[in-house]
């Protein structure tokens, strides 16, 4: 692959966006209710001086919501609970010093601020992906940097058999397979059982929903869910005919067939059979490497 991965360009001119902010005293119930408004997955807070001090998630605020057990929340201020260790870039920085950031701290989003430390905008894994689609200066095959290794379960395998990939893989998605051709795709919003709460439904990645389990007490009701769920197949809530691609097409087109599906890994396929899975993270790993 070309050491020059893309156009030379700062992040002003690619893809910084504006961000909605809040301050560390606004009230949880305010900043869920302001997401849920604009249906963001993030807030930065801000001072006074609009200098960034923290940024909240949905996953924060269900934290914090279960953390309280039986208290009042109308009094609990984002100042709390936000996470204040921060990484920031420079508006004027490269892309690829954004895309190092993100992939050496392993988080989706980076806060680029001004030269006087004030916010300017926020950056996303979505908009280090979506830079492919205009700033590639060769195409780039899929099969250069995609993630080989895919968790897979087969149609009859138990949803308690793919909740544990998850958990165990730490992945957001399980390819359903038959004959090594790929018929759905398992998240696990898609058989989280009904007795956790809406929040962390919404909002849930494994590791967190393994906590939750752990951590709450084992009531006759969870217990019938569970066995509930024993009685489900992979089959019976993945979602069918899922959105592929094959290993030889440029970058860009799994770009444009995450941005237009909503989504954020495909399977990757060589003759309909398959061979990896691309997913946002992966591209940004292909720019921060080069």
């Amino acid at each position: 692959m070309n050491s020059l991965l893309l156009k030379k360009s700062d992040l002003n001119q690619v893809i910084i966006k504006k961000s909605i902010t809040i301050s560390p005293s606004t009230t949880l119930l305010e900043a869920r209710e302001t997401l849920l408004r604009h249906k963001l997955k993030r807030l930065i807070v801000v001072n006074s001086k609009n200098i960034p001090v923290g940024i909240i998630t949905e996953k924060d605020i269900v934290k914090t919501v279960y953390a309280l057990g039986d208290k009042s929340i109308a009094s609990v201020k984002v100042g709390g609970f936000m996470s204040k260790n921060l990484v920031t870039i420079k508006k004027t920085d490269s892309v690829y010093q954004c895309a190092k950031l993100m992939y050496r701290n392993k988080i989706s989003s980076i806060i680029a601020v001004n030269q006087d430390g004030t916010l300017y905008g926020i950056i996303t894994k979505t908009d280090l992906a979506s830079i492919f689609l205009t700033q590639v200066v060769e195409p780039i095959k899929v099969s250069k940097i995609m993630t080989r290794k895919v968790i897979t379960a087969m149609p009859g395998d138990s949803l308690l058999y793919v909740e544990t990939l998850l958990i165990n893989n730490r992945i957001s998605r399980v390819v359903v397979q038959r004959n090594n051709i790929p018929v759905g795709i398992i998240t696990f919003r898609d058989f989280v059982p009904a007795k956790l709460p809406h929040w962390l439904v919404e909002s849930a990645d494994p590791k967190e929903v393994e906590n939750y389990r752990l951590h709450s007490q084992l009531t006759e009701l969870r217990v019938n869910q569970m066995s509930h769920l024993l009685q489900f197949k992979a089959v019976d809530i993945m979602s069918a005919n899922p959105v592929t691609v094959d290993d030889d097409e440029d970058v860009g087109v799994a770009v444009m067939l995450m941005i237009r599906n909503n989504i954020s890994g495909i399977p990757v396929v060589k003759k309909k059979k398959l061979v990896g899975i691309i997913t946002k993270a992966d591209i940004v790993k292909a720019i921060a490497q080069h």
